[in-house]
């Protein structure tokens, strides 16, 4: 698992497409990042970094149901690696710098990046480092909790005959309903919007179900250390990654 950390932000340029993935990166030795929201909401994207040196994105898009972005992952810029994680904020409102929040991955006042570490959602994790020869490496995450499904697939990914390497993380089905009742968290109107782990770094109920039905993602922080797990994923010969938010509530 990558460390829960963030640093400070740095602008990058976001390109936003309606209904289809945007080009692959223009800067040589730099994947991309498309951001697909197929939850039926609109959804703020969020991400935090490792205290590593890694910087942060100062502007992520916002992304209507249908709607995708596409970033560029400053790898090769100093220092030379980029670890972090991104995630849908769900039901936000107010104003951007002022009252700006969330239901669902709430990280502070800014509509188009966080400001503190995130509150309880589903990450898409990456550990981007040129001096990493396997790199990247990338994983979903629903340690913490699990408010929409996701998904991560490498994009132009070359693999060789028998290769394990360059496979989809995460599951596109929507595991709130799986949800034990202690565990979940609802709208104001009455919407299950989140189900938060109440151990992270032990089995539980929670964990169980999450593993049941979606074992290509972290259900609890030591989860890759069980034998025949499948929640570690790398792909050295992609050009980048489509990470896709599912419908859920």
């Amino acid at each position: 698992m990558f460390k829960r950390l963030f640093a400070t932000a740095a602008a990058l340029v976001v390109a936003l497409t309606a209904g289809s993935p945007a080009s692959p990166a223009t800067a040589a030795g730099n994947h991309t990042v498309t951001f697909v929201n197929h939850t039926g909401q609109t959804v703020w994207l969020g991400s935090t970094v490792n205290a590593d040196g890694s910087v942060n994105f100062a502007s992520l898009p916002t992304l209507a149901d249908g709607q995708s972005a596409t970033v560029t992952i400053p790898e090769t810029s100093a220092p030379g690696h980029w670890r972090g994680k991104f995630f849908a904020r769900q039901g936000c409102t107010g104003t951007s710098g002022r009252d700006f929040h969330c239901l669902v991955g709430d990280c502070g006042v800014f509509a188009d990046h966080c400001a503190t570490g995130e509150q309880p959602a589903s990450l898409a994790e990456f550990n981007f480092d040129t001096a990493d020869g396997l790199a990247p490496w990338y994983d979903v995450s629903y340690v913490n909790a699990f408010s929409v499904p996701i998904t991560i697939e490498p994009v132009n990914a070359a693999v060789p005959p028998g290769s394990a390497s360059c496979g989809t993380a995460g599951c596109p089905e929507n595991l709130l309903p799986y949800c034990p009742a202690a565990n979940r968290q609802y709208s104001p109107s009455g919407t299950l919007i989140n189900c938060v782990n109440p151990n992270r770094d032990a089995p539980t109920s929670y964990s169980d179900a999450i593993k049941s039905h979606c074992p290509k993602a972290y259900a609890w922080s030591k989860q890759d250390t069980e034998p025949g797990n499948q929640t570690m994923y790398q792909c050295a010969s992609c050009t980048g990654f489509t990470i896709t938010f599912h419908r859920g509530s």
